[in-house]
């Protein structure tokens, strides 16, 4: 079993020692070289989210090659972090939300694998993992700070942050944070048959709070550089307990099981090398 990492903004790194691996794959470069390394004897594979440099906006970070480089090193359980606005009062910065549930509002983004000659649908009706969740909520309660063990994540477009009426149409809706990211990993997770789970860190308060200053870059990027170690502290943490976990009752790693509609022998030879790392079981 090999976890793998995803940084969000201010997680860029994570071990001291570390093996670059860079990747190629059939859907183009990922963000970056992943590093390997272990924590407490448990194998990790980390990738910054938007690289090492932050070169990337959340629309332009290539999703789908980061989960199939993950896929093609091995990586059975993702843990990806995430910086996010609060749209609730009770969720502070500073806190941390086990997501358990996504609205995707973006439009500008490969969301599949799949087409080219080959059809699946899988399920999302649950887009986290269920038993990386309840790993991660049974963990929560030994780590400082204060960590929900449940929260929706409303997944916007960017580069910019929402309008006040934006904020406030989707605090109606009830969701509980905003981000710019991990939908996309999450539904591409599913299709790769690896599980997933966000730890969405909140920063602010988007911009509906009238007793708050508007979320700015600064802003964020100042509560992410002041609770870098407790972040690293959370993740080692995390890994080094999900490590032990060695097998998960779920089906996200069965998912393509009963998803697929194309019969394997109609796909056409370029798709199927295209998504070897995917559906090399389904093959032989």
């Amino acid at each position: 079993m090999k976890i793998g990492v995803i940084g969000g903004s201010g997680l860029y790194s994570l071990f001291d020692s570390k093996d670059v691996k860079k990747i190629d794959t059939p859907f183009g470069s990922p963000s970056d070289a992943y590093t390997i390394g272990h924590i407490q004897g448990q194998e990790v594979v980390f990738l910054p989210r938007h690289g090492s440099t932050h070169h990337c906006l959340p629309t332009e970070v290539n999703y789908r090659a980061n989960i199939y480089g993950f896929k093609k090193l091995g990586v059975t359980r993702i843990l990806s972090m995430g910086a996010v606005g609060s749209l609730k009062k009770e969720l502070k910065p500073r806190d941390v939300v086990i997501v358990d549930q996504f609205f995707d509002r973006t439009s500008k983004r490969p969301q599949t694998f799949f087409g080219n000659g080959f059809v699946a649908h899988v399920s999302l009706g649950d887009p986290v993992c269920p038993d990386l969740r309840r790993h991660l909520i049974a963990l929560s309660k030994k780590l400082p700070g204060t960590i929900h063990p449940r929260g929706t994540y409303v997944n916007m477009e960017g580069p910019q942050f929402s309008t006040r009426a934006e904020s406030n149409v989707y605090r109606q809706m009830g969701f509980d944070v905003i981000g710019m990211t991990n939908m996309s990993e999450a539904r591409l997770a599913r299709e790769a048959e690896i599980c997933y789970a966000t730890l969405a860190f909140v920063t602010d308060y988007d911009c509906w709070h009238e007793e708050e200053e508007q979320v700015t870059t600064d802003a964020v990027l100042k509560v992410l550089r002041d609770n870098a170690e407790k972040f690293k502290q959370i993740v080692a943490s995390a890994v080094e307990y999900l490590g032990k976990q060695e097998t998960l009752a779920c089906a996200c790693q069965n998912a393509l099981q009963m998803s697929r509609v194309t019969p394997m022998d109609k796909i056409p030879s370029i798709t199927l090398t295209a998504l070897h790392e995917i559906l090399k079981k389904y093959c032989e």
